[in-house]
């Protein structure tokens, strides 16, 4: 469908180790399957580990380190969840900037579990509505975020799910507005 086309687009997916491997996985195939190109990118290179909840599961390649990847050269960002991923991640000063950069170029994100914690720690959420895993609502509240729980949530040009559970919406909701930005691009050029 038109409507869902993300055909050529750009999607960085950053992660470290200990990320919730399907919340990697499935948006990727979900994006390779309507035409992205993803890459992952995390603070080091060589391979960062998934897991299932709280059990070790595979690892993936780095495709790109934090230092390396120059946010302009990306159409969209993927924020997976994982807790132990996640905190880390909220406190990389190269991740807050990436995302930062992705946002004030108005890029869509999608973010997912307790993704949300970098785009706290980045100063992203005031005045943003997301959803999340729900022992992440208080910092998004306290960061003057509006927090709701619900399957999938839009806000603007950014897509927020609580749990592995939403990956069906959350991935179907993610195309729609990745393609919505692809459709926008392609009118500016």
């Amino acid at each position: 469908m038109a409507e869902k086309n993300v055909r050529g687009m750009r999607v960085a997916i950053v992660v470290t180790d200990d990320f919730e491997q399907v919340e990697l996985t499935e948006p990727k195939k979900a994006l390779q399957e309507a035409g992205a190109t993803t890459t992952i990118i995390a603070p080091k290179s060589g391979r960062v580990q998934g897991m299932n909840h709280d059990e070790k599961a595979d690892t993936f390649p780095v495709d790109l380190t934090l230092g390396q990847a120059d946010p302009r050269e990306f159409d969209a960002v993927v924020l997976p969840g994982g807790a132990l991923n996640a905190d880390a991640l909220r406190v990389d000063e190269k991740a807050q900037e990436f995302v930062r950069t992705m946002d004030r170029q108005g890029k869509p994100l999608a973010v997912i579990c307790h993704g949300p914690w970098l785009l706290v720690s980045a100063g992203l959420v005031k005045d943003r509505s997301l959803t999340s895993w729900p022992t992440v609502q208080d910092d998004i509240r306290n960061a003057g975020g509006l927090w709701e729980d619900r399957e999938v949530l839009r806000d603007k040009n950014w897509v927020s799910s609580r749990k592995p559970d939403d990956l069906p919406a959350f991935n179907r909701e993610m195309i729609a507005v990745f393609a919505e930005s692809a459709r926008q691009q392609k009118k500016v050029a």
